[in-house]
């Protein structure tokens, strides 16, 4: 099967542009305090979110989404490079442009019709891709849904480079909805912790360059790491809640495992909303047995929040980073942890990345489930 690697990495967060930024934050484990974005008709009294600094913009998806590929292009080396035909750009959303259409048509859009999701296309336009451009919306999963079909279509043979990751921002009917479905943590995102009450949404956008290793080889990359596993499930439960046992979640998991369930490091969904981190602990529980126990989680969103269809892929940038520093950093620290969640949590200082092997968690509404395994390039 032709190895896949990544080469390239781009991030956009709360806590500014660039994976360093995004890495630097987690080496710190110091969670910023959650806006609160003005909602000019007054209807939500709970609109707890963690902003992108310094955009001002209704495209802010898209905007995340070039900034968070054109420093992935960069850290590739692919810059100065024209992109070949067989480039591909596969991009994630729950929401799209959403703020374009919550502006409604008029003026200050000029009465144009916008797609609901344009963000690969305006990507792959951005920077000359010619290969096959594909948007994916499989909700809060979309990102690692969208690495996954990326990696497919490498292996495949359908393409040499792909430029795979999920960008969302913020929207007044995402909020609207979680507010109702009283999700929404009123304090801060805290996954797996005692008292917490539901998720906080973020904004943000995570870009890989996904290579096949012969195309990387050839032009002299480095890869940063490769991908080792890839597991897809549905719940066919609920249209939000997840299914009590965890068995199709730990079926994700245990796909990507490849029946090797020895791990240096695991990056959970966790949203932090009551039920679904009980759930994924039941499946961590499943897919990894007695290993469990001695494998570090972290849990990116208590530090940048639920970034939606960017979270897997922002997850996957993170661990991409961990393997390259053989580190993984602290946990944004808790309350006290549920006892439901049995799971190892490191709040006190970083750990050493014993193995280097780091597994990723997707999970979204509708029971989609995507699981990757990502390990040390050779």
């Amino acid at each position: 099967m032709t190895e896949v690697v990544v080469t390239g990495l781009g991030a956009v967060t709360c806590h500014g542009d660039g994976a360093a930024a995004l890495w630097e934050a987690m080496l710190a484990a110091a969670a910023r305090p959650p806006d609160r974005p003005r909602d000019p008709l007054g209807h939500m009294d709970l609109r707890l979110m963690h902003l992108v600094p310094g955009v001002d913009a209704a495209e802010r998806a898209g905007r995340f989404a070039i900034t968070a590929a054109a420093e992935a292009i960069e850290d590739a080396g692919l810059d100065a490079e024209p992109p070949p035909a067989r480039t591909a750009v596969v991009v994630g959303s729950c929401m799209g442009e959403v703020g374009v259409r919550e502006r409604g048509r008029g003026p200050e859009t000029g009465d144009a019709w916008n797609p609901a999701f344009r963000i690969a296309a305006r990507v792959g336009d951005r920077i000359g891709a010619y290969g096959s451009n594909v948007s994916v919306a499989s909700a809060c999963a979309a990102g690692g849904f969208s690495v996954s079909v990326g990696a497919d279509m490498i292996r495949c043979g359908e393409a040499d480079v792909v430029l795979a990751g999920g960008s969302d921002a913020y929207s007044r009917v995402a909020l609207a909805c979680f507010n109702r479905l009283g999700s929404v943590d009123p304090v801060r995102c805290r996954p797996f912790d005692r008292d917490r009450r539901g998720t906080v949404f973020a904004e943000g956008a995570g870009m890989l360059v996904l290579e096949s290793a012969r195309h990387a080889a050839r032009r002299g990359a480095r890869a940063y790491a490769r991908i080792a596993g890839i597991g897809w499930s549905c719940d066919a439960y609920h249209p939000t809640a997840p299914e009590p046992s965890g068995r199709q979640i730990a079926r994700a998991m245990t796909e990507a495992l490849g029946g090797d369930a020895r791990l240096g490091c695991v990056i959970p969904h966790a949203t932090g909303t009551p039920r679904g981190d009980v759930v994924e602990s039941r499946a961590l529980s499943a897919a990894l047995g007695e290993h469990l126990a001695e494998v570090p989680l972290y849990s990116l969103k208590a530090l940048i929040g639920h970034t939606g269809g960017a979270a897997a892929a922002l997850a996957l940038c993170a661990a991409t980073m961990v393997l390259r520093h053989r580190v993984v950093p602290p946990n944004v620290r808790l309350g006290a942890q549920d006892p439901e969640c049995a799971v190892r949590l490191p709040q006190d200082a970083p750990a050493r990345l014993d193995r280097p092997r780091v597994l990723v968690n997707g999970s979204a509404f509708g029971g989609n489930n995507a699981a990757l395994v990502l390990e040390e390039a050779a």
